[in-house]
Protein backbone atom coordinates (compact mmCIF):
# COMPACT_ATOMS: atom_id res chain seq x y z
CA UNK A 1 0.00 0.00 0.00
CA UNK A 2 0.81 3.77 -0.44
CA UNK A 3 1.92 5.25 2.73
CA UNK A 4 3.35 8.07 1.84
CA UNK A 5 3.59 8.55 -1.58
CA UNK A 6 0.30 10.04 -2.31
CA UNK A 7 -2.60 11.66 -0.67
CA UNK A 8 -5.60 9.65 0.61
CA UNK A 9 -6.37 10.20 4.45
CA UNK A 10 -8.19 13.34 3.35
CA UNK A 11 -11.11 12.09 1.67
CA UNK A 12 -11.80 9.42 4.02
CA UNK A 13 -13.68 11.16 6.26
CA UNK A 14 -15.46 13.94 4.26
CA UNK A 15 -19.16 13.69 4.65
CA UNK A 16 -20.21 14.89 1.12
CA UNK A 17 -19.50 13.97 -2.36
CA UNK A 18 -15.95 13.76 -3.15
CA UNK A 19 -16.88 16.66 -5.67
CA UNK A 20 -19.21 18.62 -4.18
CA UNK A 21 -18.26 22.54 -2.95
CA UNK A 22 -18.77 24.14 0.18
CA UNK A 23 -19.24 27.23 1.96
CA UNK A 24 -15.81 29.22 2.00
CA UNK A 25 -13.47 29.95 4.64
CA UNK A 26 -13.44 34.04 5.62
CA UNK A 27 -10.62 36.39 4.97
CA UNK A 28 -9.38 35.48 8.24
CA UNK A 29 -5.36 36.42 8.72
CA UNK A 30 -4.42 33.33 10.99
CA UNK A 31 -6.44 30.05 8.84
CA UNK A 32 -4.67 31.24 5.63
CA UNK A 33 -1.35 31.75 7.09
CA UNK A 34 -1.89 28.00 8.44
CA UNK A 35 -3.07 26.70 4.91
CA UNK A 36 0.34 28.42 3.63
CA UNK A 37 2.38 27.00 6.28
CA UNK A 38 0.75 23.49 5.45
CA UNK A 39 1.12 24.08 1.50
CA UNK A 40 4.95 24.46 1.50
CA UNK A 41 6.15 22.43 4.34
CA UNK A 42 3.88 19.07 3.50
CA UNK A 43 3.82 19.48 -0.42
CA UNK A 44 0.11 20.75 -0.79
CA UNK A 45 -0.66 16.78 -0.63
CA UNK A 46 -4.30 17.86 -1.67
CA UNK A 47 -3.60 19.70 -5.39
CA UNK A 48 -5.11 22.96 -3.40
CA UNK A 49 -5.23 26.29 -5.36
CA UNK A 50 -4.21 28.72 -2.95
CA UNK A 51 -4.19 31.66 -4.77
CA UNK A 52 -8.01 31.81 -4.89
CA UNK A 53 -9.49 32.58 -1.77
CA UNK A 54 -11.78 32.19 -0.12
CA UNK A 55 -11.25 28.75 0.01
CA UNK A 56 -13.82 26.00 -0.14
CA UNK A 57 -14.17 24.86 3.88
CA UNK A 58 -14.53 21.39 2.62
CA UNK A 59 -10.96 21.71 1.16
CA UNK A 60 -9.79 22.61 3.99
CA UNK A 61 -10.39 19.79 5.88
CA UNK A 62 -9.51 17.89 3.32
CA UNK A 63 -5.78 19.42 3.50
CA UNK A 64 -5.74 18.59 7.40
CA UNK A 65 -6.88 15.13 7.26
CA UNK A 66 -4.39 14.41 4.82
CA UNK A 67 -1.80 15.58 6.88
CA UNK A 68 -2.82 14.26 9.70
CA UNK A 69 -2.30 10.81 7.79
CA UNK A 70 0.85 10.78 5.60
CA UNK A 71 2.45 12.58 8.39
CA UNK A 72 1.82 11.34 11.78
CA UNK A 73 4.52 12.76 13.08
CA UNK A 74 3.74 16.52 13.26
CA UNK A 75 5.24 19.02 15.62
CA UNK A 76 2.43 19.85 18.53
CA UNK A 77 1.69 23.05 17.39
CA UNK A 78 1.55 21.63 13.77
CA UNK A 79 -0.70 19.28 15.49
CA UNK A 80 -2.62 21.84 17.23
CA UNK A 81 -3.36 23.65 13.85
CA UNK A 82 -4.71 20.73 12.51
CA UNK A 83 -7.20 20.28 14.96
CA UNK A 84 -8.00 23.98 14.84
CA UNK A 85 -8.96 23.57 11.03
CA UNK A 86 -11.08 20.33 11.77
CA UNK A 87 -12.50 21.67 14.58
CA UNK A 88 -13.57 25.01 12.27
CA UNK A 89 -15.30 23.11 9.44
CA UNK A 90 -16.43 19.85 10.99
CA UNK A 91 -19.39 20.50 8.99
CA UNK A 92 -17.54 18.33 6.13
CA UNK A 93 -16.08 15.75 8.06
CA UNK A 94 -17.37 12.51 9.09
CA UNK A 95 -16.75 11.53 12.75
CA UNK A 96 -17.30 7.75 12.22
CA UNK A 97 -14.21 6.88 9.72
CA UNK A 98 -10.87 6.22 10.84
CA UNK A 99 -11.94 2.47 11.77
CA UNK A 100 -11.40 1.56 7.92
CA UNK A 101 -7.72 0.73 6.74
CA UNK A 102 -8.17 -0.02 3.20
CA UNK A 103 -9.97 2.34 0.76
CA UNK A 104 -9.45 4.07 -2.50
CA UNK A 105 -10.66 6.45 -4.46
CA UNK A 106 -10.67 7.75 -7.79
CA UNK A 107 -10.06 11.41 -8.71
CA UNK A 108 -10.48 13.77 -11.28
CA UNK A 109 -7.62 12.61 -12.85
CA UNK A 110 -8.23 9.21 -13.05
CA UNK A 111 -5.53 8.25 -10.48
CA UNK A 112 -5.15 5.67 -7.79
CA UNK A 113 -4.63 6.23 -4.63
CA UNK A 114 -4.33 4.53 -1.06
CA UNK A 115 -4.26 4.85 2.49
CA UNK A 116 -3.20 2.87 5.08
CA UNK A 117 -2.51 4.00 8.72
CA UNK A 118 -1.00 3.06 11.83
CA UNK A 119 -3.25 1.40 14.92
CA UNK A 120 -0.54 3.70 16.85
CA UNK A 121 -1.22 6.81 14.87
CA UNK A 122 -2.44 9.84 16.96
CA UNK A 123 -5.89 10.87 14.89
CA UNK A 124 -7.45 13.61 14.20
CA UNK A 125 -11.16 13.52 15.00
CA UNK A 126 -13.67 16.61 15.15
CA UNK A 127 -13.59 17.55 18.88
CA UNK A 128 -17.15 17.66 21.17
CA UNK A 129 -17.56 20.17 24.06
CA UNK A 130 -17.02 18.49 27.60
CA UNK A 131 -19.71 20.71 29.04
CA UNK A 132 -22.37 22.48 26.50
CA UNK A 133 -24.72 25.36 27.15
CA UNK A 134 -28.37 24.49 28.21
CA UNK A 135 -27.97 21.46 26.21
CA UNK A 136 -27.84 22.64 22.52
CA UNK A 137 -25.31 25.24 22.29
CA UNK A 138 -21.31 24.32 21.87
CA UNK A 139 -22.18 20.76 21.63
CA UNK A 140 -18.63 21.13 19.78
CA UNK A 141 -16.27 24.01 20.89
CA UNK A 142 -16.17 25.59 17.36
CA UNK A 143 -19.97 26.80 17.07
CA UNK A 144 -22.92 27.86 18.77
CA UNK A 145 -25.42 25.69 17.31
CA UNK A 146 -25.00 23.39 14.62
CA UNK A 147 -27.09 20.76 13.13
CA UNK A 148 -26.38 17.43 11.46
CA UNK A 149 -28.44 15.17 9.62
CA UNK A 150 -27.99 13.05 6.79
CA UNK A 151 -29.26 15.73 4.00
CA UNK A 152 -28.68 18.85 6.08
CA UNK A 153 -25.94 20.57 7.95
CA UNK A 154 -26.74 24.27 9.58
CA UNK A 155 -23.63 26.23 11.40
CA UNK A 156 -24.56 29.64 13.57
CA UNK A 157 -21.88 31.39 15.09
CA UNK A 158 -21.50 34.75 16.69
CA UNK A 159 -19.26 37.81 15.70
CA UNK A 160 -17.56 40.25 17.67
CA UNK A 161 -15.06 42.60 17.27
CA UNK A 162 -13.93 45.22 19.65
CA UNK A 163 -10.85 47.55 20.20
CA UNK A 164 -9.88 50.15 22.39
CA UNK A 165 -6.97 52.57 21.75
CA UNK A 166 -5.49 55.60 23.21
CA UNK A 167 -4.06 58.01 20.47
CA UNK A 168 -1.37 60.33 20.11
CA UNK A 169 -2.86 63.71 18.49
CA UNK A 170 -5.88 63.40 20.02
CA UNK A 171 -7.95 63.38 23.45
CA UNK A 172 -10.43 61.48 22.13
CA UNK A 173 -10.59 57.44 21.84
CA UNK A 174 -9.97 55.82 18.85
CA UNK A 175 -12.74 52.10 18.82
CA UNK A 176 -14.27 49.44 16.85
CA UNK A 177 -17.27 47.52 17.95
CA UNK A 178 -18.70 45.08 15.62
CA UNK A 179 -21.11 42.92 16.17
CA UNK A 180 -22.79 40.60 14.02
CA UNK A 181 -23.95 36.73 12.95
CA UNK A 182 -22.41 33.86 11.05
CA UNK A 183 -24.96 31.58 9.50
CA UNK A 184 -23.78 28.80 7.01
CA UNK A 185 -25.09 25.47 5.28
CA UNK A 186 -25.82 22.43 3.37
CA UNK A 187 -28.42 20.84 1.79
CA UNK A 188 -27.86 17.33 0.29
CA UNK A 189 -24.14 17.73 0.02
CA UNK A 190 -25.17 19.86 -3.26
CA UNK A 191 -26.10 23.16 -2.49
CA UNK A 192 -24.65 25.28 0.53
CA UNK A 193 -25.53 28.39 1.60
CA UNK A 194 -23.73 31.31 4.21
CA UNK A 195 -24.66 34.81 5.38
CA UNK A 196 -22.73 37.35 7.72
CA UNK A 197 -23.99 40.12 9.03
CA UNK A 198 -22.20 42.73 11.26
CA UNK A 199 -22.99 45.90 12.86
CA UNK A 200 -20.25 48.23 13.42
CA UNK A 201 -19.65 51.44 15.09
CA UNK A 202 -16.16 52.49 14.94
CA UNK A 203 -13.28 55.84 15.51
CA UNK A 204 -10.56 55.69 13.33
CA UNK A 205 -6.89 57.48 12.83
CA UNK A 206 -6.81 60.86 10.79
CA UNK A 207 -5.24 59.04 7.98
CA UNK A 208 -8.56 56.90 7.91
CA UNK A 209 -10.54 59.53 7.99
CA UNK A 210 -8.63 61.90 5.45
CA UNK A 211 -10.03 58.71 2.86
CA UNK A 212 -13.15 58.57 4.26
CA UNK A 213 -13.41 62.84 3.58
CA UNK A 214 -11.63 62.71 0.09
CA UNK A 215 -13.61 59.23 -0.93
CA UNK A 216 -16.75 59.77 1.19
CA UNK A 217 -16.43 56.29 1.71
CA UNK A 218 -15.17 54.15 4.83
CA UNK A 219 -12.34 51.77 3.45
CA UNK A 220 -14.13 48.13 2.79
CA UNK A 221 -17.29 48.83 3.70
CA UNK A 222 -18.40 51.83 1.43
CA UNK A 223 -21.20 53.82 2.95
CA UNK A 224 -21.60 55.29 6.15
CA UNK A 225 -23.50 57.20 8.60
CA UNK A 226 -21.75 59.78 11.31
CA UNK A 227 -21.69 58.39 14.69
CA UNK A 228 -21.49 60.23 18.28
CA UNK A 229 -20.95 58.00 21.34
CA UNK A 230 -21.40 59.79 24.80
CA UNK A 231 -20.01 56.99 26.59
CA UNK A 232 -16.82 57.34 24.80
CA UNK A 233 -17.33 60.85 24.27
CA UNK A 234 -16.57 60.47 20.44
CA UNK A 235 -18.09 62.95 18.02
CA UNK A 236 -16.55 62.00 14.69
CA UNK A 237 -17.32 58.55 14.19
CA UNK A 238 -18.78 56.54 11.54
CA UNK A 239 -21.93 54.26 11.74
CA UNK A 240 -22.03 51.45 9.03
CA UNK A 241 -23.17 47.89 8.03
CA UNK A 242 -21.45 45.32 6.67
CA UNK A 243 -23.72 42.21 5.39
CA UNK A 244 -22.85 39.26 2.63
CA UNK A 245 -24.03 36.22 1.58
CA UNK A 246 -24.08 33.67 -1.16
CA UNK A 247 -26.22 30.28 -2.27
CA UNK A 248 -23.89 27.96 -4.46
CA UNK A 249 -25.20 24.87 -6.19
CA UNK A 250 -23.01 21.70 -8.17
CA UNK A 251 -23.66 22.04 -11.70
CA UNK A 252 -22.18 18.90 -12.24
CA UNK A 253 -19.09 16.66 -10.88
CA UNK A 254 -16.43 19.50 -11.37
CA UNK A 255 -18.22 22.32 -12.11
CA UNK A 256 -19.97 24.77 -9.33
CA UNK A 257 -22.44 27.52 -9.83
CA UNK A 258 -22.93 30.82 -6.83
CA UNK A 259 -24.54 33.76 -6.73
CA UNK A 260 -24.11 35.88 -3.93
CA UNK A 261 -22.56 39.56 -2.69
CA UNK A 262 -19.26 39.50 -1.35
CA UNK A 263 -15.41 40.05 -1.87
CA UNK A 264 -12.58 37.53 -3.41
CA UNK A 265 -8.91 37.65 -3.43
CA UNK A 266 -6.79 36.27 -6.13
CA UNK A 267 -3.21 35.97 -5.60
CA UNK A 268 -0.19 34.85 -2.78
CA UNK A 269 0.72 38.10 -1.22
CA UNK A 270 -0.35 40.76 0.94
CA UNK A 271 -1.61 42.47 -1.63
CA UNK A 272 -3.31 41.45 -4.76
CA UNK A 273 -2.97 43.30 -7.88
CA UNK A 274 -5.47 41.34 -9.59
CA UNK A 275 -8.52 41.24 -7.10
CA UNK A 276 -8.21 41.97 -3.90
CA UNK A 277 -10.64 42.76 -0.53
CA UNK A 278 -9.66 45.61 0.48
CA UNK A 279 -12.98 47.05 -1.44
CA UNK A 280 -16.52 47.05 0.07
CA UNK A 281 -18.85 44.12 -0.82
CA UNK A 282 -20.63 43.26 -4.65
CA UNK A 283 -23.05 41.18 -6.37
CA UNK A 284 -21.74 38.77 -8.28
CA UNK A 285 -22.18 35.50 -10.61
CA UNK A 286 -19.16 32.90 -10.19
CA UNK A 287 -18.48 29.92 -11.79
CA UNK A 288 -15.40 27.39 -10.24
CA UNK A 289 -14.22 25.07 -12.39
CA UNK A 290 -11.58 22.16 -11.14
CA UNK A 291 -10.65 19.25 -12.97
CA UNK A 292 -7.01 17.45 -12.92
CA UNK A 293 -4.79 20.35 -12.38
CA UNK A 294 -6.36 23.00 -13.44
CA UNK A 295 -8.81 25.10 -11.09
CA UNK A 296 -10.69 27.93 -13.33
CA UNK A 297 -12.90 30.80 -11.72
CA UNK A 298 -15.53 33.01 -13.81
CA UNK A 299 -16.62 36.36 -11.57
CA UNK A 300 -19.67 38.24 -13.20
CA UNK A 301 -19.99 40.97 -10.74
CA UNK A 302 -21.79 43.99 -10.71
CA UNK A 303 -20.00 47.78 -9.35
CA UNK A 304 -21.23 51.14 -8.20
CA UNK A 305 -19.56 54.30 -9.61
CA UNK A 306 -17.53 56.50 -7.80
CA UNK A 307 -20.03 58.33 -5.00
CA UNK A 308 -20.56 62.16 -5.71
CA UNK A 309 -22.76 62.67 -2.88
CA UNK A 310 -24.62 62.35 0.19
CA UNK A 311 -27.72 61.01 1.60
CA UNK A 312 -29.98 58.47 -0.40
CA UNK A 313 -29.44 58.33 -3.76
CA UNK A 314 -29.72 55.62 -6.57
CA UNK A 315 -25.38 55.05 -7.14
CA UNK A 316 -24.70 54.72 -10.74
CA UNK A 317 -23.89 51.33 -11.84
CA UNK A 318 -20.82 49.61 -13.51
CA UNK A 319 -20.12 45.97 -14.11
CA UNK A 320 -16.86 43.87 -14.47
CA UNK A 321 -16.22 40.16 -15.86
CA UNK A 322 -12.99 38.13 -14.49
CA UNK A 323 -11.34 35.19 -14.98
CA UNK A 324 -8.39 33.08 -13.87
CA UNK A 325 -7.00 29.84 -14.91
CA UNK A 326 -5.00 28.20 -12.25
CA UNK A 327 -2.36 25.53 -12.96
CA UNK A 328 -0.28 23.08 -10.49
CA UNK A 329 2.48 22.04 -12.98
CA UNK A 330 4.10 20.30 -10.42
CA UNK A 331 3.25 19.69 -7.24
CA UNK A 332 5.17 22.79 -5.59
CA UNK A 333 4.69 25.15 -9.11
CA UNK A 334 1.75 27.14 -9.81
CA UNK A 335 1.00 29.34 -12.56
CA UNK A 336 -2.11 31.52 -12.77
CA UNK A 337 -3.35 33.49 -16.22
CA UNK A 338 -5.52 36.59 -15.06
CA UNK A 339 -8.17 38.74 -17.50
CA UNK A 340 -10.61 41.39 -16.19
CA UNK A 341 -12.65 43.83 -18.68
CA UNK A 342 -14.86 47.02 -16.44
CA UNK A 343 -17.45 48.29 -18.56
CA UNK A 344 -20.32 50.98 -18.05
CA UNK A 345 -23.62 50.44 -20.07
CA UNK A 346 -26.95 52.25 -19.59
CA UNK A 347 -28.08 49.33 -16.35
CA UNK A 348 -27.35 46.55 -18.46
CA UNK A 349 -24.18 43.91 -18.41
CA UNK A 350 -22.82 44.10 -21.85
CA UNK A 351 -23.73 40.13 -22.48
CA UNK A 352 -21.15 39.55 -24.83
CA UNK A 353 -18.33 39.62 -22.14
CA UNK A 354 -20.68 36.56 -20.34
CA UNK A 355 -18.49 34.07 -22.36
CA UNK A 356 -16.26 32.06 -19.93
CA UNK A 357 -13.56 31.33 -22.03
CA UNK A 358 -12.92 33.77 -24.68
CA UNK A 359 -10.62 37.05 -24.74
CA UNK A 360 -12.17 39.76 -23.31
CA UNK A 361 -9.91 42.43 -25.93
CA UNK A 362 -11.77 40.64 -28.95
CA UNK A 363 -15.16 41.08 -27.35
CA UNK A 364 -14.21 44.44 -26.94
CA UNK A 365 -13.10 44.72 -30.69
CA UNK A 366 -15.81 43.41 -31.52
CA UNK A 367 -18.57 45.47 -29.95
CA UNK A 368 -16.94 48.88 -30.91
CA UNK A 369 -16.45 49.61 -27.44
CA UNK A 370 -12.80 50.51 -26.06
CA UNK A 371 -13.49 49.12 -22.08
CA UNK A 372 -10.83 48.66 -19.18
CA UNK A 373 -9.34 45.51 -20.37
CA UNK A 374 -6.25 44.49 -17.73
CA UNK A 375 -4.20 40.84 -17.89
CA UNK A 376 -2.02 39.14 -15.80
CA UNK A 377 0.58 36.67 -14.90
CA UNK A 378 1.33 35.26 -11.59
CA UNK A 379 3.71 32.55 -10.50
CA UNK A 380 4.39 30.52 -6.74
CA UNK A 381 7.39 28.74 -6.52
CA UNK A 382 7.49 26.04 -3.29
CA UNK A 383 11.57 25.77 -2.73
CA UNK A 384 12.67 23.10 0.10
CA UNK A 385 9.73 22.69 1.94
CA UNK A 386 10.88 25.75 3.52
CA UNK A 387 10.15 28.69 1.07
CA UNK A 388 7.55 29.75 -1.34
CA UNK A 389 8.39 32.37 -4.07
CA UNK A 390 5.47 34.10 -5.67
CA UNK A 391 4.64 36.85 -8.07
CA UNK A 392 2.03 38.84 -10.11
CA UNK A 393 2.61 40.80 -13.21
CA UNK A 394 -0.65 42.93 -13.99
CA UNK A 395 -0.90 44.78 -18.15
CA UNK A 396 -2.96 47.25 -18.59
CA UNK A 397 -2.19 49.15 -21.72
CA UNK A 398 1.36 49.41 -23.82
CA UNK A 399 3.49 49.54 -26.84
CA UNK A 400 6.34 47.58 -27.85
CA UNK A 401 7.78 50.69 -29.96
CA UNK A 402 7.47 53.17 -26.86
CA UNK A 403 8.31 50.57 -24.01
CA UNK A 404 11.66 50.44 -26.16
CA UNK A 405 12.08 53.68 -26.71
CA UNK A 406 11.78 54.40 -23.01
CA UNK A 407 10.16 57.24 -23.65
CA UNK A 408 7.75 57.62 -20.30
CA UNK A 409 4.82 57.27 -22.55
CA UNK A 410 1.62 57.84 -20.31
CA UNK A 411 -0.31 54.72 -21.56
CA UNK A 412 2.89 51.85 -20.80
CA UNK A 413 0.57 51.04 -17.98
CA UNK A 414 1.51 47.70 -15.37
CA UNK A 415 2.54 47.34 -11.90
CA UNK A 416 4.44 44.22 -10.63
CA UNK A 417 4.59 41.87 -7.68
CA UNK A 418 7.48 39.76 -5.86
CA UNK A 419 7.60 38.16 -2.59
CA UNK A 420 9.01 35.93 -0.06
CA UNK A 421 7.91 33.49 2.14
CA UNK A 422 9.89 31.82 4.65
CA UNK A 423 8.47 28.93 7.56
CA UNK A 424 10.07 27.84 10.84
CA UNK A 425 13.16 30.37 10.32
CA UNK A 426 16.02 29.38 11.83
CA UNK A 427 14.52 26.16 12.08
CA UNK A 428 12.15 27.07 15.24
CA UNK A 429 8.87 25.88 14.39
CA UNK A 430 6.02 28.89 13.56
CA UNK A 431 8.93 31.99 13.20
CA UNK A 432 7.96 33.03 9.96
CA UNK A 433 8.63 35.84 7.85
CA UNK A 434 6.90 37.47 4.53
CA UNK A 435 8.86 39.84 2.72
CA UNK A 436 7.23 41.31 -0.50
CA UNK A 437 7.76 44.35 -2.89
CA UNK A 438 5.00 46.01 -4.88
CA UNK A 439 5.34 48.52 -8.00
CA UNK A 440 2.95 50.46 -10.67
CA UNK A 441 3.15 53.06 -12.99
CA UNK A 442 1.36 56.06 -13.09
CA UNK A 443 -2.18 55.51 -14.46
CA UNK A 444 -2.94 51.69 -14.40
CA UNK A 445 -6.09 50.84 -13.50
CA UNK A 446 -7.38 53.93 -14.60
CA UNK A 447 -9.63 54.77 -17.75
CA UNK A 448 -10.32 57.63 -19.97
CA UNK A 449 -13.58 57.86 -19.47
CA UNK A 450 -13.41 57.93 -15.41
CA UNK A 451 -15.90 55.42 -14.71
CA UNK A 452 -14.53 52.05 -16.43
CA UNK A 453 -11.78 52.32 -13.89
CA UNK A 454 -10.52 49.12 -12.27
CA UNK A 455 -12.74 50.58 -8.73
CA UNK A 456 -15.75 49.88 -6.57
CA UNK A 457 -17.50 51.90 -4.64
CA UNK A 458 -14.62 54.92 -4.70
CA UNK A 459 -11.91 51.81 -3.51
CA UNK A 460 -9.57 50.06 -5.54
CA UNK A 461 -10.52 46.34 -6.77
CA UNK A 462 -6.77 46.12 -6.67
CA UNK A 463 -3.66 47.83 -4.38
CA UNK A 464 -5.80 50.10 -1.82
CA UNK A 465 -2.73 52.66 -3.31
CA UNK A 466 -4.09 52.53 -6.67
CA UNK A 467 -0.82 53.35 -8.75
CA UNK A 468 2.11 55.51 -8.93
CA UNK A 469 3.95 53.74 -6.19
CA UNK A 470 6.98 51.49 -5.05
CA UNK A 471 6.09 49.49 -1.78
CA UNK A 472 7.67 47.27 0.80
CA UNK A 473 6.39 45.13 3.39
CA UNK A 474 7.33 42.81 5.72
CA UNK A 475 5.60 40.41 8.46
CA UNK A 476 6.94 38.56 10.83
CA UNK A 477 4.90 35.90 13.16
CA UNK A 478 5.56 33.69 15.79
CA UNK A 479 3.45 31.00 17.19
CA UNK A 480 4.80 29.04 20.41
CA UNK A 481 1.95 27.20 20.93
CA UNK A 482 -1.65 27.28 20.40
CA UNK A 483 -2.63 30.18 22.37
CA UNK A 484 -0.53 32.88 21.79
CA UNK A 485 0.38 34.65 18.62
CA UNK A 486 2.98 37.38 18.12
CA UNK A 487 2.69 39.06 14.69
CA UNK A 488 5.10 42.42 13.86
CA UNK A 489 4.47 44.10 10.52
CA UNK A 490 6.26 46.77 8.59
CA UNK A 491 5.38 48.47 5.47
CA UNK A 492 7.12 51.45 3.58
CA UNK A 493 5.34 53.10 0.98
CA UNK A 494 6.13 55.55 -1.68
CA UNK A 495 3.65 57.16 -4.21
CA UNK A 496 3.72 60.16 -6.18
CA UNK A 497 0.00 62.33 -5.42
CA UNK A 498 -2.10 64.71 -7.17
CA UNK A 499 -1.36 68.10 -6.82
CA UNK A 500 -4.64 70.69 -7.29
CA UNK A 501 -6.13 69.73 -10.67
CA UNK A 502 -2.85 68.03 -11.92
CA UNK A 503 -3.38 64.18 -12.57
CA UNK A 504 -0.26 62.75 -12.09
CA UNK A 505 -1.49 58.96 -12.59
CA UNK A 506 -1.98 58.12 -8.30
CA UNK A 507 -5.75 58.29 -8.55
CA UNK A 508 -7.55 56.17 -10.67
CA UNK A 509 -10.47 57.24 -10.29
CA UNK A 510 -9.45 60.41 -12.17
CA UNK A 511 -9.94 60.22 -16.02
CA UNK A 512 -6.38 59.46 -17.80
CA UNK A 513 -7.27 61.98 -20.76
CA UNK A 514 -6.65 64.74 -18.10
CA UNK A 515 -3.32 63.97 -17.64
CA UNK A 516 -0.02 66.31 -16.99
CA UNK A 517 1.89 64.73 -20.11
CA UNK A 518 2.37 62.30 -22.48
CA UNK A 519 5.43 61.53 -22.38
CA UNK A 520 8.12 61.70 -19.69
CA UNK A 521 6.08 59.92 -16.81
CA UNK A 522 7.94 57.94 -14.27
CA UNK A 523 6.74 56.49 -11.34
CA UNK A 524 6.75 58.74 -7.96
CA UNK A 525 6.23 61.76 -10.28
CA UNK A 526 4.03 64.37 -8.43
CA UNK A 527 4.04 65.38 -4.81
CA UNK A 528 5.91 62.69 -3.45
CA UNK A 529 4.61 61.30 -0.34
CA UNK A 530 6.84 58.73 1.94
CA UNK A 531 4.81 56.92 4.40
CA UNK A 532 6.12 54.04 6.89
CA UNK A 533 3.90 52.39 9.29
CA UNK A 534 5.26 49.58 12.35
CA UNK A 535 2.71 47.32 14.14
CA UNK A 536 2.43 44.64 17.19
CA UNK A 537 0.28 42.92 18.16
CA UNK A 538 -0.23 39.88 20.40
CA UNK A 539 -3.17 37.60 20.81
CA UNK A 540 -3.97 35.33 23.05
CA UNK A 541 -6.86 32.52 22.25
CA UNK A 542 -9.28 32.43 25.27
CA UNK A 543 -11.39 29.60 23.16
CA UNK A 544 -11.59 28.55 19.69
CA UNK A 545 -12.15 31.32 17.75
CA UNK A 546 -12.28 34.15 20.49
CA UNK A 547 -9.06 36.02 21.11
CA UNK A 548 -7.59 38.61 23.25
CA UNK A 549 -5.39 41.18 21.34
CA UNK A 550 -2.85 43.77 22.52
CA UNK A 551 -1.91 45.99 19.83
CA UNK A 552 0.50 49.21 18.56
CA UNK A 553 0.80 51.03 15.34
CA UNK A 554 2.46 53.98 14.27
CA UNK A 555 1.90 55.71 10.83
CA UNK A 556 4.43 58.28 9.95
CA UNK A 557 4.10 60.78 6.49
CA UNK A 558 6.37 62.66 5.03
CA UNK A 559 5.41 64.54 2.25
CA UNK A 560 6.97 67.16 -0.44
CA UNK A 561 4.05 69.44 0.65
CA UNK A 562 4.15 70.10 4.70
CA UNK A 563 0.59 70.80 4.83
CA UNK A 564 0.40 66.47 3.65
CA UNK A 565 2.36 65.15 6.56
CA UNK A 566 1.18 63.36 9.89
CA UNK A 567 2.62 61.70 12.33
CA UNK A 568 -0.44 58.72 14.43
CA UNK A 569 0.33 56.50 16.58
CA UNK A 570 -1.64 54.41 18.92
CA UNK A 571 -1.85 51.45 21.35
CA UNK A 572 -4.99 49.87 22.61
CA UNK A 573 -6.83 46.32 23.34
CA UNK A 574 -9.69 44.10 22.34
CA UNK A 575 -11.42 41.20 22.06
CA UNK A 576 -12.53 39.34 18.79
CA UNK A 577 -14.90 36.42 18.28
CA UNK A 578 -15.14 34.81 15.00
CA UNK A 579 -13.32 37.56 12.72
CA UNK A 580 -10.23 37.99 12.09
CA UNK A 581 -8.24 41.08 11.67
CA UNK A 582 -8.31 43.81 8.92
CA UNK A 583 -5.51 46.46 9.03
CA UNK A 584 -5.76 49.86 7.12
CA UNK A 585 -2.42 49.73 6.08
CA UNK A 586 -2.49 52.39 3.36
Amino acid sequence: MLKRAILIGLFLRIAANAFSQSPYLPLNDIPYHWLDRLDVIYSNPTNLHLSLKGVARKDVAAMALAIDSLYPEVPETTYADLQWLVDQNNDWVNRNTRSVAQMQLVDSSNLFYGYEESAEQKVIIPQESRRTVLKHFYKTPAHLFEVNTGDFTLRINPLLNFRLAGNNNDDQLLFENQRGISIRGAIDSKVYFHTEILESQARYPAYVNEFRSKYSAVPGAGFYKSYVSNIFSIDDGVDFLLANAYVGTNISKHVHLELGHGRHFIGNGIRSLFLSDFSTDYFYLKLNTRIWKFHYQNIFGELLQERRGRGDMLLPKKYFAAHYLSLNIRRNLYVGLFETVVFARENQFELQYLNPVILYRTVEGAIGSPDNVLLGIDLKYNLWRKLSLYSQFILDEFKIGELRARSGWWANKYAFQIGLKVFDLFDISHLDAQFEYNVSRPYTYSHRTGVANYSHYSQSLAHPLGANFREGLFRLRYQPNEKWFFILRAVTMHQGEDQDTLNYGSNILLPNDNRVQDYGNEILQGVRADIFMIGLEVSYQLKHGLYLDVFYQSRNKESALVTRESQNSYIGTGIRWNLGRRWLEF
